[in-house]
């Protein structure tokens, strides 16, 4: 089985990190293909960046048709051009949020999405609401660390995590954290012994669905929502 996992930012930093995650994890059967592109933003932060970074992913997920890879997972929070992927795409692509946040439902009633900027609160409870998963958001809460900060101080994030984690538990009632960016992969498991909650890496959760559909040989449905692009020229 081949898996490509794009890091949709240009970072190869988080690239490294989020490679270093998966690798203990994936089955050993699974060839794993983690990259990043090379033109776009160096994090994904904002509506802007989403849709800049998307251009730049597509291609690849082109490529892991054309090389016989069995599944895709697009490794942003975000899932920037989730939909347009699926549309160009004959094998299953899994966005790291769509698929942690209905895992997060079913392993307790209330979840909670932690985020690294204050300004994102929307955005996550607009795709809590598109997901129909609303009514089982405990909150949202940011680290007021930007993602490169994260990234570049593990030990800074990890401590920020856990704070914020434990003020949504004691206070909003979640009993699932989820890690809202793919830059705080690793720390799932130190969070979980802290809070005794349940802590979900979306990058760990979307890399063994994203198994488990190559396994079943399931692909997204091809004649509605995710219908291929039509026959046109562009420029």
């Amino acid at each position: 089985m081949k898996i490509m996992v794009i890091n949709p930012n240009t970072s190869l930093a988080m690239t490294h990190h989020i490679r270093d995650t998966l690798e203990p994890i994936k089955r050993s059967d699974t060839e794993l293909t983690v990259l990043c592109p090379e033109h776009g933003p160096i994090t994904i932060e904002c509506e802007y960046d989403e849709i800049y970074a998307s251009a730049n992913m597509l291609p690849l997920v082109k490529k892991a048709n054309q090389e016989g890879y069995d599944a895709v997972v697009i490794a942003c929070f975000s899932d920037p051009g989730l939909a347009a992927a699926r549309e160009i795409s004959a094998i299953p692509v899994v966005g790291i949020q769509e698929a942690t946040l209905h895992v997060a439902c079913m392993l307790g009633a209330k979840f909670t999405i932690v985020t690294n900027r204050r300004q994102r609160i929307p955005h996550k409870h607009e795709q809590a609401r598109k997901l129909g998963l609303e009514s089982r958001l405990a909150s949202v809460r940011p680290l007021h660390m930007s993602v490169a900060e994260a990234d570049a101080e593990p030990d800074r994030a990890k401590k920020r995590i856990i704070e914020v984690a434990r003020q949504a538990v004691e206070q909003d009632g979640a009993e699932v954290i989820v890690l809202g960016c793919a830059g705080m992969a690793g720390y799932s498991a130190d969070v979980e012994r802290e809070l005794g909650v349940v802590v979900l890496d979306p990058s760990s959760v979307a890399l063994k669905i994203a198994e488990a559909l190559a396994d079943l040989k399931r692909v997204h449905a091809r004649v509605g929502l995710y219908a291929p692009p039509p026959e046109k020229e562009y420029k």
